[in-house]
């Protein structure tokens, strides 16, 4: 099965941390990848919400802002699409990532497209 894990923290987190925090963070991101390996499917950091660029559709017309959808004190600030076999081994794995982050995990919903 697969599952996405949206990675949040607050919006100056990665700017408020010293040089030897965002080091540890980087090797904690390094140690996840290695104990899941090929079961990473992608994953990509994520510029700063303030780079987002919402499409809303708007009397029937698409209308482009600036920015996020929502304010909130905490940004997505990265995703990673894993194959699993379970919800329990994937919570496993995230115990891994920094602690400092709020992960949102969700199970894939597999939809069948007609040809």
């Amino acid at each position: 099965m697969k599952y996405l894990v949206l990675i949040a923290y607050p919006s100056d987190g990665w700017s408020s941390m010293t040089a030897d925090e965002q080091a540890e963070s980087h090797k904690d991101h390094v140690r996840f990848h290695q104990a899941v390996g090929e079961h990473i499917l992608g994953g990509e950091a994520l510029a700063s919400s303030s780079a987002a660029t919402t499409l809303r559709h708007v009397g029937g017309q698409p209308v482009l802002t600036d920015g996020p959808f929502a304010e909130t004190a905490e940004m997505i600030g990265g995703f990673y699409l894993i194959d699993a076999p379970d919800l329990d081994t994937v919570v496993e794995w995230c115990r891994i990532l920094p602690h400092g982050y709020s992960l949102e995990i969700r199970p894939c919903v597999e939809i069948d497209m007609p040809a």
